[in-house]
């Protein structure tokens, strides 16, 4: 299934392969919440097997600004003695550092306590617990993320709007160039780099294209195993964000970085394979869509708008899914209906799929492709049917998705069949680091705020 074959399988693997590559340093990373990329740089010679690597685990139970809660159901997951966790190296997960000084490696570790549990609000540790119930039904979910993504001027004074950066001809781009050739060679430079860093390190990535928004792209990844993929997507932000600042410019996964601008989504197409046979079950011999697909349809309309603080995870993520901005607002499904929040594209039958809409660009991939799954799964266990097929245009339907970060914190919280799928101990920490984090926003006064109270009321 997998495009390009992980080099390494086995730690004996990876010590042939740093002996191949000449590697001098090994990062060892462990993705947390935000899916930013935390943990320690090793000389090669200290990276063993047995070497015992640690970390506070609550470096991966922080929010976006680094700050934890300081008090409440929080410290009934989190030791408030600040107990280690236990890394392990994922062997599968070895790449090339292409943009180092020195041949160096990356390696993504997951989380242990100390007596051998996986970390149960580690990200990675959720995905897998998602996957294995799925493996325990003699399934394979399969995924494939289109991720969309805008290069901005580089901005170093956050109260300033981003703005679209120039490219080969000097000038930025001043209207809207969906799909345009010319407006990607704008870029040559930077995304010739992106593709050799992306070649270096083995990602699995296909197309790249230019969005609707000016200066905004996507690229898309060919479909795998959702632990595959999601460490494709981790690896890639950072690829990315690297490349442009090299190029002098920023890129940003943002869901909705300019005003007046489409925001940024991560959709992400989603089948399940029997184990067995090979076949797609969301269709039946003959061809025709299976029960299975309505279930999983079903599954997503239930429990995504529960769901949403995990796919939407900022105040600003709820900036994007507004009507009439190619985002969806409502948890409607249809075949080839790109106004639904789950779309059916056109396929034969082995590769029929479902799209979700919703997830956004800023989502931690691990958590999102955890939380779409687990919809799906349940709406297969408890078959969910799903409501009739929408065939208009879904952006005139009414708002079925929480508008806002407090209101999906709320949501979440109360939903026991997903805190059953993807553990109580996650859906706890996370929902206490998101009120932390809607708690800090909410001490900021913006500038619409200073614009149109200060003198009126």
């Amino acid at each position: 299934m997998s495009h390009n074959t992980p080099p390494c399988r086995t730690f004996g693997d990876l010590e042939q392969w740093f002996h191949q590559q000449g590697v001098t340093e090994v990062e060892c990373l462990v993705p947390d919440l935000t899916g930013v990329a935390r943990g320690k740089i090793l000389p090669r010679d200290r990276f063993t097997e047995d070497r015992g690597m640690r970390l506070p685990e609550i470096v991966v139970a922080m929010g976006v600004t680094g700050e934890m809660p300081e008090s409440g159901p929080y410290y009934d997951v989190i030791s408030a003695t600040d107990h280690d966790m236990h890394l392990r190296a994922d062997p599968t997960t070895a790449r090339i550092v292409p943009w180092a000084a020195d041949p160096t490696a990356q390696v993504i570790h997951d989380c242990y306590d100390r007596d051998g549990r996986l970390i149960p609000f580690a990200p990675r540790s959720v995905l897998k617990r998602v996957c294995d119930l799925f493996d325990a039904q003699g399934w394979s979910p399969v995924v494939a993320p289109e991720l969309e993504f805008y290069l901005v001027e580089r901005n170093v004074d956050p109260d300033l709007p981003l703005k679209p950066p120039k490219g080969r001809s000097g000038r930025a781009e001043t209207s809207r160039q969906a799909y345009s050739i010319d407006a990607v060679n704008e870029f040559d430079p930077l995304f010739e780099d992106i593709y050799a860093y992306c070649e270096a390190m083995k990602l699995n990535v296909d197309t790249l294209i230019h969005e609707i928004g000016a200066g905004q792209m996507e690229i898309n990844f060919f479909h795998d195993h959702p632990m595959s993929l999601a460490d494709e997507v981790f690896f890639f932000k950072r690829t990315v964000r690297e490349a442009a600042l090299r190029h002098d410019m920023y890129a940003t996964f943002m869901a909705k970085p300019i005003a007046n601008e489409p925001g940024s989504a991560m959709h992400v197409h989603q089948s399940v394979v029997d184990k067995l046979t090979g076949a797609n079950i969301f269709s039946n011999p003959d061809g025709t869509p299976s029960k299975a697909f309505y279930w999983y349809i079903g599954g997503l309309q239930h429990y995504i708008p529960a769901a949403m603080a995990l796919l939407a995870p900022y105040v600003n993520s709820y900036r994007r899914l507004v009507r009439f901005a190619a985002a969806p607002i409502n948890i409607q499904w249809g075949m080839d209906n790109r106004t639904v929040g789950f779309r059916s594209p056109l396929a034969p039958p082995a590769a029929r799929r479902i799209e979700n809409r919703v997830i956004g660009a800023d989502a931690n991939p691990y958590v999102a492709l955890a939380a779409t799954l687990a919809c799906g799964y349940l709406g297969i266990m408890k078959q969910i049917e799903p409501t009739p097929e929408c065939r208009g245009d879904a952006y005139l339907g009414d708002y079925a998705l929480p508008r806002s970060l407090g209101e999906a914190i709320e949501l979440l919280r109360n939903e026991t069949d997903l805190a059953d799928v993807l553990g109580h101990e996650f859906v706890s920490v996370y929902t206490e680091v998101k009120e932390t984090e809607h708690s800090e926003f909410m001490k900021v006064i913006s500038p619409w705020e200073r614009e149109h109270l200060l003198l009126h009321v």
